[in-house]
C-alpha cells in the first residue's frame, strides 16, 4: 500500500464512536440562521461524528482542466488526507495532501514513481490548516462543538472562529431560508500561480447537496481562490468536486 493511502487508512481507523447524538436543544444559544445551517446538515438523532471519509471525482486544473478521482478523510481533531489520482500527458500522476501531527505535506509522483511535487514546512501546514478548517462543511458535526464560535453577519450570512490542528481562523458561509449551504468565503494562506505566501480571499460555490446517513452536505462544489470576483472565474478557480459517497464515524 503506498504511504499516502497508509496515512489515509490509519487515520480512518483513529477516530472511536461518539455516544452523543444531534438535536435542536443543543442549538438554542446559537443565532438563527446558525440553527438553520445545523439542524438542515444533520437530522435529530443522528450520531455526532468525529470523522468523515469521502469519495469524489471532478475535475482539477492543471495546466488545464483534467478529470481526477480521489478519497479524503477528515478527523475532527487529528488531521486530513486527501488521495487522488489523474493524468497529464497521457501519464498517471497520483499522490496526496495532508496535515497530520500538525504538519502539512505535499507528495506527488508520475507514474507512481518519479517525485514532481514534495513541500513541507510551516506555509504548507498553515495553507492545509486553512483548507480543513473550509472542508469542515463536509464534517457539520464538528461544527458543533464548544470550540466553534458562531455568530450572524447579515441575513444569511453566518461566521464560524474556531482552531484547527492549534491553527485559528474563521469561515463565512453564504445560507438560505432552509439553511442550505450556497457559499463559502475565508482567508487562506497560500500562493497560487507561485506567488508569495499570504493570506487571500479562499472559497466555493455550492452547487448540489445530498444526504448521507443523516448528514446533508454539498456534493458538487467550484472551489478556488479570489471567490466572488472575475479573478476566480478566468484563474482562481482549480477544483471542481462531486462527492459520491461519504461515510461517518
Amino acid at each position: 500500500m503506498k504511504p499516502g493511502r497508509q496515512h489515509l487508512e490509519r487515520l480512518w481507523r483513529a477516530p472511536t464512536a461518539s455516544d452523543l447524538r444531534f438535536g435542536a436543544e443543543q442549538l438554542t444559544w446559537q443565532p438563527t440562521d446558525v440553527r438553520r445551517y445545523l439542524e438542515h446538515s444533520i437530522a435529530h438523532g443522528t450520531p455526532l461524528a468525529t470523522a468523515v471519509r469521502l469519495r469524489m471525482r471532478g475535475e482539477i486544473r492543471l495546466g488545464r482542466w483534467r478529470p481526477f478521482t480521489a478519497e479524503q478523510v477528515i478527523c475532527s481533531d487529528r488531521g486530513m488526507v486527501w488521495c487522488a489520482a489523474t493524468r497529464v500527458a497521457g501519464l498517471g500522476l497520483g499522490g496526496c495532501d495532508s496535515i497530520l501531527d500538525a504538519e502539512g505535506a505535499m507528495c506527488w509522483r508520475l507514474l507512481g514513481l518519479l517525485p514532481v511535487v514534495r513541500r513541507r514546512g510551516p506555509d504548507i501546514t498553515r495553507s492545509a490548516a486553512g483548507r480543513m478548517q473550509a472542508e469542515h462543511v463536509w464534517l457539520p458535526s464538528a461544527l458543533c462543538a464548544r470550540k466553534v464560535v458562531w455568530s450572524a453577519r447579515g441575513p444569511g450570512r453566518i461566521r464560524a472562529v474556531f482552531p484547527v490542528l492549534g491553527h485559528p481562523g474563521a469561515v463565512e458561509l453564504e445560507v438560505d431560508r432552509d439553511g442550505r449551504l450556497r457559499r463559502l468565503h475565508m482567508q487562506r494562506w497560500g500562493a497560487p500561480a507561485n506567488s508569495p505566501f499570504s493570506y487571500l480571499d479562499f472559497g466555493a460555490v455550492a452547487e448540489k447537496e445530498r444526504t448521507f446517513s443523516g448528514y446533508t452536505i454539498p456534493s458538487r462544489l467550484r472551489v478556488g481562490w479570489y471567490p466572488g470576483s472575475e479573478r476566480f472565474e478566468h484563474e482562481g478557480e482549480f477544483l471542481r468536486v462531486t462527492v459520491e459517497n461519504a461515510a461517518f464515524r
